[in-house]
């Protein structure tokens, strides 16, 4: 996906996303679906990308990852206007994610969620 063959980089995606599965670790697993739904995002439909993003806060939370939780929500929040989300339930996620974020005081993830505000 790096030299623009988004198809090869979805491939190598699904590869590493079977991989983890298949070894059971979650160590970077919130990394490769944090970056690897980005690939996704040009194949599948941007909102299938939430589903894997949460998933991704989920995985990374349980494993003591935060900036890995913080990458994935940030890109909710980045991705729900294109994605064509209720503004609404946007200015709460947005919130809900700022304080995430200033509770761990996150500075440079916050700056980018007051960005889509």
């Amino acid at each position: 996906a790096k030299l623009g063959d988004i198809s090869e980089g979805y491939r190598y995606v699904k590869l590493a996303r079977s991989l983890i599965d298949r070894v059971g670790s979650t160590e970077s697993a919130g990394e490769v679906i944090s970056i690897g739904t980005q690939v996704r995002a040009y194949i599948e439909p941007l909102q299938a990308a939430f589903e894997y993003h949460n998933e991704g806060y989920a995985v990374s939370m349980a494993s003591g990852d935060i900036i890995q939780a913080a990458l994935n929500i940030v890109l909710i929040c980045s991705s729900s206007l294109s994605a064509g989300v209720n503004l609404q339930s946007m200015r709460e996620k947005s919130d809900e994610v700022t304080n995430f974020l200033y509770e761990r005081k996150m500075l440079i993830f916050m700056m980018n969620v007051k960005y889509f505000e």
